[in-house]
């Protein structure tokens, strides 16, 4: 069986803390399980909430070449800022066929285990989506109900200015601009009428 190239993602928050026990800990397993590391990528003193980290960039356009066939983190709150961010990430290393391991939790997709808990929590994130749709949609009902109008208000105009313009030559385009309004709204006052 052929040794896995293994990458692996380290990040702190605060530039006063480091990456020794995250690195320790993935090499650990990394030879543990005698795969071959070639890459570290280290954030160091970012937020996992930031959606732009400049060694995540870097390591998910590594992955898109292939450069690896998995990714190792000590845990997975050190690579993903949110759930739908962890299995969107984790889609697209599964299509790539790069394999995903915390070595503090269980998520090693690179065995059957670890690829039946992957689906568990993507199918619960689906369900969380599905529940917050759903809670939208009769939130909006329920405010139809009650006589709330949605949406934005209707824009008011005053149609001798804009047919005064329109006579003038002016495009729907500079019309809307002249009376601070969109080019539909215009366009839906002169009943379509071509630019």
């Amino acid at each position: 069986m052929k040794s896995l190239r293994v990458a692996r993602y380290l990040r702190v928050s605060r530039h006063d803390q480091d990456t020794r026990l995250q690195a320790d800990e993935t090499a650990a397993f990394v030879k543990n399980r005698q795969w071959r590391l070639i890459d570290t990528y280290k954030d160091h003193g970012i937020s996992g909430a930031r959606e732009r980290r400049p060694e995540l960039d870097r390591l998910l356009a590594d992955a898109r070449k292939r450069k690896f066939d998995a990714l190792i983190v000590y845990k997975a709150d050190r690579l993903f800022r949110s759930l739908r961010h962890m299995v969107l990430t984790l889609d697209e290393l599964a299509a790539l066929g790069i394999a995903f391991v915390s070595t503090t939790e269980p998520f090693d997709t690179s065995t059957p285990s670890g690829k039946l808990l992957l689906h568990i929590v993507s199918a619960m994130a689906e369900f969380e989506r599905a529940l917050l749709v759903e809670r939208v949609k009769s939130g909006v009902a329920a405010a139809r109900r009650r006589g709330a109008r949605l949406g934005r208000p209707r824009a008011r105009l005053d149609m001798d200015r804009l047919r005064e313009l329109r006579s003038q030559g002016l495009s729907v385009r500079k019309i809307a601009e002249t009376l601070n309004v969109g080019s539909s709204t215009v366009q839906r006052h002169l009943g379509g009428v071509a630019r």
